[in-house]
């Protein structure tokens, strides 16, 4: 029974695996574009503020209404002339028609529709920039999932590779020990050591298909869609200069035009405000019908009449008691405080950027470092390899030799992936992420 870790996992190696197929760094975009739900939500917001800055919601177009109404009467009466003659009448019918057509429209607000329709214009564009950071802190997630699928691809490879060589190695003590060269305590740190590589392995299957999940809710599918594979290539953008990426922030980071839309949204609300110092004027028309009908007891048996009118008003609150003057100072304070938010964040915008640049910068050096330890512990491991098949060497040099080879690997992958990932958030902060 000793054998039936690896023998298990010797079998989910050779049995039959689904094709995958290779899911590109682009097309997981292209399909997150498309599918993934936080980016749906924000066309949808997108398409309302389109609809709430039309024409049809600045109050520029005049509005149009009718009315009508019918009444039906039945009346007994009974009066009485001067000379003292009853007159009663049972039953006396009439009826009533009558129709409008109103026509009412605002000649003058003092500029509160016109300040109010370009406030709306405003924020909708501000509502496309909240859309356009949803989709790159969306971009930025489906980045560093789409590289630790790939990390996690080339550490399973690794530690494959590193079970494989486990497994050589008890095979090559248990010949050993048949001919008397090596021990049953050899033979059983062997079978340690290869049985806590299986379970590594077997580990980083389990982490590799989580993250295939992850990635699969940011693209909008079914999270047990696991049966593709990603690109373990990576290339770097090696032109990165620190002063363009400081300069093009200022003038492309969404979140700080975001506070600049704020801030034209807030020199409208002063106008809209001040707008309650001036006059109102309407202007209006109608065309009315009425048509009554009425037996012999009414003097007419009927009567029609229809006409049209129109009107002009003017209206002036010449004192609100100070609220438009309230009003207008609190939009004055809120834009000082939006000027003042500008000030902060191209500050820590700066920062952020000099940050994440050496973040960067040190990400690079670290892989160049992992690139040359990688090749020092493969031919460390080639040289004790050897030495291992001639008997030179015991087991337990031979396993700190493959588990430095080991973490020397992983130690290059991640390296490699986070240098990536410093570099896509520059991108971001730069405004470029979306140009990429």
């Amino acid at each position: 029974m000793k054998n039936t870790l690896y023998i298990a996992m010797l079998l989910l190696m050779i049995l039959p695996a689904k094709a995958q197929q290779l899911l590109t760094q682009d097309e997981a975009i292209q399909y997150v574009l498309q599918h993934n739900y936080d980016v749906r939500v924000s066309v949808n917001n997108i398409e309302a503020a389109s609809n709430n800055a039309s024409i049809n919601n600045s109050g520029y177009l005049p509005t149009l209404s009718t009315t009508g109404s019918a009444s039906y009467n039945v009346n007994d009466t009974e009066s009485e002339t001067q000379e003292g003659n009853p007159i009663n009448i049972d039953a006396a019918q009439a009826e009533n028609y009558n129709a409008s057509l109103t026509l009412n429209y605002t000649i003058f607000d003092g500029f509160n529709r016109k300040y109010n329709y370009k406030k709306l214009q405003e924020t909708k564009n501000l509502t496309e920039l909240q859309a356009r950071q949803t989709i790159e802190n969306v971009l930025l997630q489906v980045y560093a999932s789409y590289f630790e699928i790939a990390r996690l691809t080339e550490n399973a490879e690794i530690l494959q590779k590193t079970l494989d060589i486990s497994q050589k190695r008890l095979q090559r003590i248990n010949y050993s020990f048949e001919f008397g060269q090596s021990t049953k305590l050899d033979i059983l740190t062997a079978e340690v050591d290869r049985n806590n590589d299986s379970i590594t392995y077997l580990d980083s299957q389990r982490l590799l298909k989580n993250a295939k999940r992850d990635l699969n809710i940011l693209m909008g599918k079914d999270v047990d869609e696991i049966t593709y594979k990603v690109d373990t290539l990576i290339s770097y953008a090696f032109d990165l200069k620190l002063d363009e990426l400081q300069r093009e922030a200022i003038q492309n980071n969404v979140q700080l035009l975001q506070i600049e839309k704020n801030i034209a949204v807030n020199q409208y609300d002063i106008k809209i405000n001040k707008s309650g110092w001036l006059p109102t004027i309407t202007t209006n028309g109608s065309y009315n019908i009425n048509k009554s009908t009425s037996d012999q007891a009414f003097a007419f048996a009927s009567q029609v009449s229809n006409g049209f009118g129109v009107g002009i008003n003017m209206s002036w609150n010449l004192f609100d008691g100070g609220k438009t003057k309230t009003r207008v100072q609190n939009a004055k304070i809120t834009l000082d405080s939006e000027n003042i938010r500008k000030e902060q964040t191209q500050q820590q915008l700066k920062r952020d950027i000099s940050n994440t640049w050496e973040t960067y910068q040190n990400a690079l050096y670290t892989l160049r470092v992992q690139e040359m330890n990688v090749q020092t512990n493969e031919r460390n491991f080639s040289r004790t390899e050897e030495q291992f098949k001639l008997g030179q060497i015991n087991t337990i040099d031979f396993r700190q030799a493959q588990n430095n080879l080991l973490n020397a690997k992983l130690n290059l992958s991640q390296a490699k992936y986070n240098a990536k990932n410093a570099e896509l958030q520059l991108l971001q902060l730069a405004g470029r992420l979306l140009k990429k």
